[in-house]
């Protein structure tokens, strides 16, 4: 089966997706075309032309998939190299358009949100890394065609592409042990870690007020502030490496060696995020045993037991915070995480590409 997979925007967990799809199904001849990370609005909306350009000969070539992420311009592609629109079309949505939260000084996505729903549209089989994804983009969607001009009837092709569509997580790689649990001790600061992009999004203000807060009240606690980090961060987290300080024990990106042993020492990661469509930071440190603190929003309900989530506020991550952090009854066991892994999905995809 030769493959075409197309990664129009190759953000890490978009690239560690691909490499590790292409690892797990090696008996699929595969042909990966990429384009970096940058400049969102041009590469969402010019992909087609830079591959056209740039990869010609690669695209004229005959293949029996073509397997796109959601920010590929797919319909226009095929439009480009029609003999493309006669092998199978896969797309896959790490993310969708339609649910980022967006901040006063962004401009709206109309361009990015119309080629989500035209590579939808001209795919075969559909594919979300969660529900809480799929169902946010069909709402989504449905909400924005109402605003078009005319009065188009848009609920039979979104109830069909609903049909076509499945949910496929971005599987974690499996461990070849189980990680030991960890020894907590009273007299012992549990680790908090923080290993989420450096955005507004990520809704940093509440964890380091939250953190702020139990500092203030004495509560002892070690704190590792990790993830990816761009020229311009949130300026709570200057204010954090400041305030903080006698409980960091790592700030910044680390050299992944350096990552893993920090995820390893790790007794608690927290999420309060605005938006997250599967979240495999939480669920990368919860594969190495930190106890998971999530907010009971977005995808969360459908992968977190209840003693894993809190009620999305402050107050809530506080009063969860501090008994964890004080009271070692009131954690909940590691938790399995093996559903998340490479072995539970492999088939599972390999059937979605015979789809």
């Amino acid at each position: 089966m030769r493959v075409l997979l197309l990664s129009a925007y190759e953000a890490v967990s978009h690239r560690y997706w691909a490499q590790s799809l292409m690892a797990q199904l090696e008996e699929v001849s595969w042909t990966l075309l990429a384009l970096p990370p940058r400049h969102f609005a041009w590469r969402i909306r010019g992909n087609p032309l830079s591959w056209m350009l740039k990869e010609h000969d690669t695209l004229s070539q005959q293949f029996d998939v073509v397997l796109a992420t959601s920010m590929v311009d797919l319909a226009t592609l095929i439009g480009l190299f029609p003999h493309l629109g006669r092998a199978k079309k896969l797309v896959y949505f790490h993310e969708n358009q339609f649910a980022y939260p967006e901040s006063s000084d962004q401009i709206p996505q109309v361009e990015a949100k119309m080629v989500n729903i035209y590579t939808a549209l001209a795919a075969d089989c559909v594919a979300f890394n969660s529900a809480y994804n799929r169902d946010s983009f069909i709402e989504g969607a449905r909400a924005f065609l109402k605003k078009m001009p005319e009065n188009l009837p848009v609920a039979k092709p979104l109830a069909a592409l609903r049909e076509r569509s499945q949910v496929l997580p971005v599987p974690i790689p499996a461990r070849s042990e189980s990680p030991q649990p960890k020894g907590i001790k009273s007299a012992v600061p549990q680790r908090i870690v923080w290993n989420h992009r450096w955005e507004y999004d990520k809704n940093p203000d509440d964890f380091f007020a939250v953190l702020f807060a139990l500092s203030d009240a004495g509560v002892p606690f070690e704190l590792a502030v990790l993830g990816q980090r761009f020229r311009q961060a949130p300026a709570i987290f200057a204010e954090a490496e400041q305030r903080l300080a006698t409980h960091i024990v790592a700030w910044g990106p680390q050299p992944e060696e350096a990552y893993r042993d920090v995820l390893d020492s790790a007794d608690i990661v927290v999420s309060t995020t605005w938006h997250e469509f599967q979240g495999l930071a939480i669920m990368e440190a919860t594969q190495r045993g930190a106890l998971p603190l999530v907010p009971d929003r977005l995808c969360f309900p459908a992968l977190y037991p209840p003693e894993y989530r809190y009620d999305g506020t402050r107050e809530g991550l506080y009063a969860r915070l501090q008994a964890w952090l004080t009271d070692p009854a009131a954690r909940p066991e590691r938790l399995d995480t093996t559903a998340w892994e490479w072995p539970a999905w492999r088939e599972t995809y390999r059937q979605w590409l015979l789809c």
